[in-house]
């Protein structure tokens, strides 16, 4: 590959990722403004839907930082960002039942999700150590720290390509959520599924742009192992 070409390509995952977040932002700011016709603010219905499935063990709190929903496991909390724990629209109505799919997930003992989890201290690990060796086999033209780092950073991208189907899963299971509990009506199916779905690009670009790295260092190595 040319000058030429490495130009593009780290243009490409720079643009990749912050094309998704770009999406996501506007996507996030347009619908959060629009009120939900059932008036239920995220916390509630959060709650609704846990309830209804039995999990009343899991609690529902406020997070700070925009865009901070999540859904923790080892705690069983959902976690809203404030907005969408306070605020009565259609975006946080989406994503407070995204992160209540997550719960869901747990309860049923979803395969992906569980193999998620046991993967993160793994993950932890490998990818700040990965570069370490990935440095040393550049600078050094060693190929078996190289092979190191690509094993290791490796680990970093099967998990980026776990978590798609979790994240895809909880928002199917959201969308099923909101409708059999009538939270949503009528164009709000439409409007939830696109704050869903900008969500779900922004996994979507991370793990392209994992993918891509993986491969140029295979390549690399590769190179390295035919002179």
């Amino acid at each position: 590959m040319g000058i030429g070409g490495y130009i593009f390509y780290f243009i490409l995952l720079l643009i990749i990722p912050l094309w998704a977040q770009f999406k996501l932002k506007r996507t996030y700011a347009k619908y959060s403004k629009i009120r939900s016709t059932s008036g239920h603010t995220g916390a509630q219905v959060a709650r609704i839907i846990l309830d209804a499935n039995g999990l009343h063990d899991v609690k529902v709190t406020e997070s700070r930082g925009m865009l901070s929903d999540h859904y923790n496991p080892l705690t069983k909390i959902v976690a809203l960002s404030s907005h969408n724990y306070h605020d009565a629209s259609v975006a946080g109505t989406a994503v407070a039942a995204h992160e209540v799919g997550h719960a869901i997930q747990d309860a049923e003992a979803y395969a992906f999700l569980r193999l998620r989890h046991r993967l993160v201290p793994i993950v932890n690990v490998s990818s700040n150590m990965s570069w370490i060796f990935i440095m040393i086999g550049f600078f050094s033209a060693w190929s078996g720290a190289l092979l190191i780092g690509i094993i290791l950073l490796a680990a970093g991208v099967v998990f980026q390509l776990i978590t798609l189907p979790v994240e895809f899963n909880a928002s199917s299971r959201a969308m099923d959520q909101l409708l059999s509990h009538n939270i949503i009506r009528n164009e709000e199916e439409r409007d939830a599924k696109k704050v869903l779905s900008a969500a779900a690009m922004t996994y979507v670009a991370a793990t392209a742009v994992a993918v891509l790295e993986l491969a140029r260092l295979i390549l690399i190595y590769t190179g390295m192992q035919r002179s």
